[in-house]
């Protein structure tokens, strides 16, 4: 990483869709090193990737690392598609990957080099779409066509406009509800304008299915940044003066659904310094999956410490070694990852059948008597040592 401070003087208002654009369209034909930060890949799966997608990465981190295999993959802002092809390799013949970019030079480069790939590791699971990433239900490729076929020549068809668009949203969405296991973005969130950014958060969260997760390396500032700097068209299409607040990113994922949130990764030394503010590369996982009812299975956690306790997403409150009750989700969440090291989990002697569950209160904090786990009738008396633990 490297540091740099600069003063400016605000330009008129740009139009950060158009400088993004103009910089990326150039950025698609000759490296621009001020686009990206110095990442390690791993090596063994570039070495099918084309030197000109390896020269042209623009990025703040590797979410790829986040990536499984048989995973069904989405990248925002896919660029010349380097994260995808090191992706098509990790999910193997099973997953999919979908790069989704707006510029047409770089998904010119993506899609040239997608027969290489394919053809060096002898299967086909990449494609890449155009459309915005705050808006991935419409795909762009097929309102050009409506388009070229209804041009937009009176006050009459900017409304035959508006109705292909909500028409191929609903029936023919870029990227479906629920149709992807994990989202990943390389430094390309802070590109969105500000009025979009919600609808951003809300579209991948939609995207995603029932316990889907997400990696998003991406520059966040340790400010907010000032209307000045948000007006300067290079800091912007830079990922600079667009970039989340920190706590704001964190704050939408939180508000929108999202659980599990960690700052996985966070660069001590900041990408940039503008009149005082740090812009930093961070790496952000969530996860996706709170939906449904709250019922009864008599299920506990025990928060392991080292804190005297803690407050979850949802306000539920675990004290250090007390037996807390939880419902059947919250108790299924805690028992996966990125929680399940935190919790020693608790399960009933006997299990509830989930057409037997009856409705539990999440909207306060209790503690399990052993006896709702045991069963109350429970009565058994053993030994040491007969069948139970060999601990002396």
């Amino acid at each position: 990483m490297s540091q740099t401070s600069t003063s400016r003087a605000p330009t008129a208002t740009p139009n950060p869709e158009r400088a993004t654009a103009d910089r990326y369209s150039a950025a698609a034909l000759e490296r621009e090193t001020a686009l990206c930060c110095p990442i390690d890949y791993d090596p063994q799966y570039l070495e099918i990737i084309p030197e000109a997608v390896l020269e042209r990465d623009y990025g703040c981190g590797d979410p790829s690392r986040y990536v499984r295999e048989g995973d069904r993959v989405l990248d925002l802002g896919s660029g010349g598609g380097k994260i995808c092809f090191i992706a098509s390799q990790i999910v193997g013949p099973k997953g999919q990957v979908i790069g989704v970019d707006m510029n047409l030079d770089m998904l010119s480069l993506a899609r040239g080099a997608a027969p290489a790939v394919s053809e060096a590791l002898g299967y086909l699971n990449v494609e890449f779409v155009r459309g915005r990433i705050q808006d991935l239900a419409l795909d762009m490729d097929d309102l050009e066509r409506f388009l070229s076929e209804r041009p937009v020549q009176r006050i009459e068809d900017l409304d035959a406009l508006e109705d292909e668009k909500a028409r191929l949203r609903a029936n023919a969405p870029m990227i479906p509800d629920g149709s992807v296991d994990i989202v990943v973005s390389n430094c390309v969130l802070n590109l969105v304008r500000e009025e979009d950014k919600q609808q951003l958060v809300e579209e991948i969260y939609r995207v995603l299915d029932k316990g889907g997760r997400i990696a998003i390396s991406d520059i966040v500032s340790d400010e907010i940044v000032p209307d000045e700097l948000k007006a300067d068209p290079e800091l912007w299409s830079g990922c600079i003066s667009g970039a989340f607040y920190e706590q704001d990113l964190l704050r939408k994922l939180e508000d929108v659904g999202f659980y599990g949130i960690e700052i996985d990764k966070w660069e001590d030394e900041p990408f940039a310094v503008v009149e005082g503010i740090e812009f930093r590369s961070v790496t952000i996982t969530a996860r996706k999956g709170k939906e449904g009812p709250c019922l009864e299975a008599n299920e506990a956690v025990i928060y392991r410490g080292p804190w005297k306790e803690v407050v979850d997403d949802d306000g539920h409150t675990l004290k250090r070694g007390e037996r807390t009750a939880v419902c059947a989700k919250t108790y299924a969440i805690y028992t996966q990852a990125p929680y399940r090291d935190e919790f020693i989990a608790i399960p009933p002697r006997v299990r509830i059948p989930e057409d037997e569950r009856g409705e539990f209160d999440c909207g306060r904090d209790q503690v399990r008597v052993p006896r709702e786990t045991k069963g109350q009738d429970y009565r058994l008396t053993r030994e040491p040592g007969e069948g139970g633990s060999s601990c002396c």
